[in-house]
């Protein structure tokens, strides 16, 4: 962590290094979501040559976009954020001297991802206007242990439908054969397949195990838009080896943004 620039010294804010220095990111210091490396994976998720649109849907304060930029030549990533609070960290994290190179091709729209139809449109999320979507949805049962940060837990807790929402919506805004990322809790996988059904296809599952002899903690999925080929699920990855507390050598890569989480 770094010291804060003057405007925010004293402030309710952080300033995290990411990539070994590739970017900054502003975050609340003691409520909101935090980033973390579930955001990094989801970035790892789009291939590093990657040269399109991306849009990061539920972006908090814009970790996962970021990495996205500061890993590929993408040409400009949309920070899609519903709760103002954090969408101001994006927008603090956009004008941070340290995301100079990056901060030109961002931006941030504050707004609901669930909303459908002229609404959506209205609200800045075009039909046909992305090449690839990334998301982080909220991910913790209404009935897991809830955190009294109403902040926080808007950003945790799952509501009903809500994957069936949030690809309605990618699909909509994604163009043909565009290319959508997720990162979820294993418990989800049926409900994440079921919303993708209809909309997107060459489904790639990738479970993410803390190491060799646990259990998957996190599933990322990769899938195509109208595509029609059929499903894989790929070789794990491994945060951790079998011994030792420190990251696996591919772990390390993606948390530093200098690897690809499926190869490419």
């Amino acid at each position: 962590m770094m010291a804060l620039p003057d405007e925010l010294a004293g402030s309710a804010f952080t300033v995290d290094v990411f990539h070994r220095g590739g970017f900054h990111l502003v975050q609340p210091a003691g409520n909101g979501h935090r980033a973390g490396m579930d955001a990094m994976m989801l970035a790892a998720a789009v291939p590093s040559i990657f040269p399109g649109d991306v849009a990061d849907l539920g972006a908090g304060a814009g970790a996962a976009g970021l990495a996205v930029l500061s890993r590929c030549p993408a040409r400009h990533c949309l920070l899609v954020e519903r709760a103002p609070e954090m969408a101001d960290c994006a927008e603090r994290s956009l004008a941070h001297p340290g995301n100079n190179r990056l901060a030109g091709r961002a931006s941030v729209l504050v707004t609901d991802v669930a909303l459908t139809g002229k609404e959506r449109r209205a609200a800045g999320l075009a039909d046909n206007s992305f090449d690839f979507v990334i998301m982080n949805p909220p991910f913790n049962r209404p009935g897991d242990r809830r955190s009294p940060d109403a902040l926080r837990e808007a950003a945790h807790v799952m509501e009903d439908g809500l994957f069936e929402r949030w690809l309605r919506t990618a699909a909509a805004i994604l163009r043909p054969q565009g290319r959508l990322a997720l990162i979820f809790r294993p418990q989800s996988l049926a409900e994440a397949l079921a919303a993708l059904q209809g909309r997107f296809g060459a489904v790639e599952i990738k479970p993410i195990h803390p190491r060799p002899n646990a259990a998957a903690i996190r599933v990322v999925i990769r899938a195509a838009r109208g595509a029609r080929r059929a499903s894989q699920i790929l070789p794990p990855l491994y945060l951790h080896d079998a011994e030792g507390n420190g990251f696996s050598a591919a772990a390390d890569a993606i948390n530093n943004g200098r690897g690809s989480l499926f190869g490419d």
